[in-house]
């Protein structure tokens, strides 16, 4: 069985949590708080030397690190993630996009703003650049979704999880959704997917390791 390391409030480990609900695959959950230090101590960098959540344990002392790499690997041979050469591409240019467009800015900001007490004092030099570029990226997002209900396949994949972690949270994080109703209707038929689970939600703890 998977064991999943993982911090709640992560968006990046809840693309994992929300796959694997997804599909159906049972795992163990070892949470790791970020912000108390615990992904930097000695036993977790022997894990994965980055010293990141989320990391899946996929064999004995075989880690895999980076969100996408893993929702690649669970979802590997599902419909979550395509086949078909053209549509693998577009997952993936989901996916880059994602990690360069939208999580550098709506996840900083996410970050900063909703899980660290002060950080909108700390951060209020780089405010204004996220939201800039996250208002882009979210815009680049609804001119797809007006003609699409999913962003690849037409169906949902890996694409939408990557891209659905940090977007239905944007709220929290000052970014005004109500500019974006195709994005608004995409996140209610995600939310709509068999086996959805919320950011909240995960199953009984494995003992910290």
């Amino acid at each position: 069985m998977y064991t999943l390391y993982s911090m709640q409030r992560s968006g990046n480990s809840y693309k994992v949590r929300l796959a694997l609900a997804r599909l159906g695959i049972p795992y163990n959950l070892v949470e790791i708080d970020i912000l108390k230090g615990e992904s930097r101590t000695p036993e977790f960098l022997a894990k994965n030397p980055n010293g990141q959540v989320p990391l899946l344990e996929v064999a004995p002392d075989r880690h895999l690190a980076e969100s996408n790499a893993i929702l690649w690997y669970v979802a590997g041979g599902s419909m979550l993630a395509p086949e078909d050469r053209i549509a693998r591409a577009e997952a993936l240019q989901w996916m880059f996009f994602e990690q360069h467009s939208l999580e550098p800015n709506i996840g900083a900001a996410y970050f900063w703003l909703a899980l660290i007490k002060g950080g909108r004092e700390l951060q209020s030099h780089a405010l204004e650049d996220w939201m800039e570029n996250g208002y882009r990226a979210l815009g680049v997002m609804e001119t797809h979704l007006t003609r699409h209900r999913f962003f690849v396949a037409d169906h949902f994949t890996i694409a939408d999880i990557a891209l659905y972690a940090y977007t239905h949270v944007a709220d929290q994080a000052d970014f005004d959704l109500t500019r974006f109703p195709a994005i608004r209707a995409w996140l209610a038929r995600v939310a709509d997917e068999p086996g959805y689970i919320p950011m909240h939600w995960q199953p009984e703890l494995a003992p910290a390791q």
